[in-house]
């Protein structure tokens, strides 16, 4: 019995030192979720970032238009976001519903009924979404530089179609601009540059 006690043990301390090792300071989080958005803006932006439980947080006010998502230490892989603040009710919306526990469909569901029904409400012009993704093996976790780092660019238009905008619903060539969830609430332009040769 004093062996399994022990056992159970070391493996409770060894899982939370997994966890702690995912968690990155404040200043890091800042950081990395700033470089999301244009240069000029890096600055002023408001950031949210996660707590040491994992919980989201907020950890900077900004003062422009823009705000950063840090990377969730919960997830596989690094990714951080910047969107404009017309979006803000509908991504905060969104990552309610994940601390939740609801699944990424469930939450899609949920945010297309209370879109529809008028309780949440959608930008009336295009919104920009800044993403910037990478390896986990290729972040510097002491200074939070993230090497090969990969920058690709979401328009929101909701309810825009392939017919309006002239725009396919995937892309034919690397790098091409398409509409993804066209006619939906959720519809939005997907720019993914194409990777150097």
């Amino acid at each position: 019995m004093k062996k399994i006690l022990f056992f159970l043990t070391i493996l409770a301390f060894g899982f939370q030192g997994i966890a702690q090792d995912k968690y990155l300071s404040e200043e890091i989080q800042v950081k990395m979720a700033s470089m999301a958005a244009p240069e000029e803006d890096r600055d002023a932006v408001t950031v949210y970032g996660y707590d040491r439980e994992g919980k989201p947080v907020l950890l900077k006010e900004g003062t422009n238009n823009l705000v950063c998502i840090a990377d969730n230490p919960n997830m596989n892989g690094i990714s951080v976001s910047c969107y404009n603040k017309k979006l803000d009710d509908f991504m905060s919306r969104g990552r309610e519903l994940s601390a939740e526990g609801k699944d990424m469909m469930e939450t899609r569901a949920i945010r297309q009924q209370e879109v529809e029904s008028g309780k949440l409400k959608m930008p009336d012009a295009p919104s920009m979404t800044y993403i910037l993704s990478g390896k986990e093996a290729n972040l510097n976790r002491e200074t939070g530089e993230l090497k090969d780092a990969k920058l690709r660019y979401v328009i929101y238009m909701p309810y825009a179609t392939t017919e309006e905008t002239g725009l396919p619903d995937k892309p034919h060539t690397p790098g091409m601009p398409w509409l993804m969830d066209p006619g939906t609430h959720r519809a939005h332009i997907m720019i993914t540059p194409a990777d150097k040769e």
